[in-house]
This record gives C-alpha cells, structure tokens and sequence, in this order.
C-alpha cells in the first residue's frame, strides 16, 4: 500500500485524490494547499489529513509519495523538495512555465534517485494505448501521419489563462506528447494561433490552434485544439500509416442511437470534460505509477519527457508568434 500525498486542492487535486481512494494499492495520507480551507475541504471528504505548507508533506515519515498539482511554477521546487526527501514523486505537466527554469535547475533534476513521473495521462487512456500498440505491431505499416483533435467544451475563466503560460503549455502539451509517443523526436514546428474571443486575444493568449509537427522519422502529425466546443469535449486521434489506419472516436455515456422522422443514427453528447473522458487514464496512470515505485522500474513518463513537451510548447508559441516554423534540436 502506497502513502500518497496530494499538493494542490484545486480541480487537478479532486481528480487525484479520487483516483487514489478507488486505487486499492493506494491510500490518501494528506492532502496540502496554502489557500483557505481548500486542502481540508478535499481532505474531510475523503477522512484523511490535511496541511497547508509542502513543506509538512515532505517532512511526513508516513509518506511514500507525492502528487504534485500545485501551479506550474512550484512544480520544479516541489519536485526536488519531495525528491530530496526520498519520496516518489508524481508531477502534473507542465515541468514549468519556462524552459529557463528547467536550465536552471537541470543538473538537480539530472541527480535526482527517486521515482519521478510526469502527469501525460493520454498515454494511458485505453483507446490511444490499444492504438499505439497497434501501429507497434505493424497493423498500418509504416505510419506516415497522425491527427490528433483536442477541443474542450468551454474556455476556462481568463484570470487562469493570465497565468496558465498559454495554450500551447497549457492545453496543447498534452497533444505534443502524445505526437511524441506515436512517432518518436519531433524535429520542427508549426503553429497558426486564432483569437476568436476577444478577451482571451486581450489577455495575451490564443483560443485555438492548428500546429504541423514533423518528425524525425519522416511522418507529419496535426493538432487541432480550440477552447470551446458547442459539442462537448471533443477527443479523437487517426493514425494512419502506408498499409491501414486507425481511429479512436469520440466516448459517450452509451452506445445508443436514435432514428426517426426529424433524425438518424442521433446519439448522446459527448463526454462532459476531462475528469470523465480521461477517469480511466488518470486510474491507469496511477497504477503505472505504483509499479514503478514499488518494482524499481523506470517510470513510463519521466523528466525527460516534460521537457521535451515543453520545449515543443515554447517552439509552438515562436511560431504562432511570428508565423514562421522553428526546428527543434
């Protein structure tokens, strides 16, 4: 059994500490936030502690590890902090706001002993694995292109966006993983933002997106995102390659369909958000976790990966900034 702390009671916090009491190899030992009552909110939901410095979780013997959803920019310092004193750790992306804060302390990163993972719960949703292992498996021959399509349902309020570090740090470097986990080193970018609400234009970011991605193994992946949907949470991918293609549609409550005089084959919206498209991810991924932990594994995401995530994020700014591609060392 797996001591877990959660820092962080936000929204991102009440998925993990969710996903931790239905985990039977897990248990929420503490749950820790600065502001307000929120960390003894979550914690009183769930019977278990709660504190408000970070420093309290790393000092706890009774931890085993850590679960890091605190802002983008304390993830770094919690990280080391919670690494320093022997707990796994495992972090919510991005790795930071800046790739000069990860510079910045990369040679403590590099030295770090305990388990680290990063919080790229895409790899392990059902749907996107079983496809992954079925291009690994040679089922499309060679893959030549991947279509990844991530819009969300609404914008979130713009005081986040203010501080979220943009859409490419934000929403976006979910996708660029995943591009990643399909097709290996990504080696240029290319992004064409839109500013289709004017208080998000106002507050310095983009709603939308189209990015190309080339990779270094010849294949070319899209990403489509926009911030609102009038469908719901729209989450598909197509991988197709020289032999075949595969695509993993949208997930809905049931599989029913109606037809009659007004329509046909009409079916229930989409998945409201993340925290019910993505509650199978988020459970594998903890599981992954713990096994790594507990066996001595590597991690199956790691530093490495966020930052390579992030470095795309940044590329992707540059180039919706300028209107021009940025290759990638």
């Amino acid at each position: 059994m797996l001591n877990i702390a959660v820092i962080g009671a936000g929204r991102i916090g009440h998925v993990h500490a969710k996903t931790i009491i239905a985990h039977p190899d897990a248990a929420l030992a503490l749950v820790c936030d600065p502001v307000g009552d929120a960390a003894r909110t979550l914690a009183d939901q769930y019977g278990t502690r709660a504190c408000e410095r970070a420093e309290d979780v790393f000092a706890d013997p009774g931890i085993d590890a850590v679960i890091i959803g605190s802002p983008t920019a304390l993830h770094i310092p919690h990280l080391l902090a919670a690494a320093e004193a022997g707990k796994a750790v495992l972090c919510e992306k991005p790795i930071a706001l800046d790739m000069k804060d990860v510079e910045a302390a990369r040679a403590e990163l590099d030295a770090v002993k305990s388990p680290v993972m990063f919080g790229f719960n895409r790899r392990f949703d059902p749907s996107f694995a079983a496809m992954r292992a079925a291009v690994e498996n040679g089922r499309v021959g060679e893959l030549e292109q991947l279509t990844i399509i991530s819009r969300d349902p609404a914008a979130p309020p713009v005081d986040y966006i203010k501080v979220s570090g943009g859409i490419f740090r934000d929403m976006t470097i979910h996708d660029f993983d995943t591009a990643r986990f399909f097709l290996g080193e990504i080696t240029e970018v290319y992004a064409a933002g839109q500013n289709l609400d004017p208080a998000i234009e106002e507050a310095g970011d983009f709603d939308a997106a189209v990015v190309t991605l080339k990779a270094a193994c010849g294949a070319v992946a899209t990403i489509i995102n926009n911030r609102h949907c009038s469908s719901g949470y729209d989450q598909r991918l197509e991988a197709s390659g020289r032999d075949g293609a595969l695509l993993a549609e949208n997930i809905r409550s049931t599989t029913v369909r109606l037809s009659n005089a007004k329509v046909t084959d009409a079916q229930e919206p989409y998945l409201d958000f993340f925290l019910e498209r993505y509650a199978d991810a988020y459970r594998l991924e903890l599981s992954a976790f713990i096994e790594a932990v507990e066996t001595g594994a590597p991690t199956p995401t790691g530093v490495d990966d966020a930052v390579k995530a992030l470095a795309l994020a940044e590329a992707a700014t540059e180039s919706a900034r300028t209107g021009r591609p940025v290759a990638v060392a």
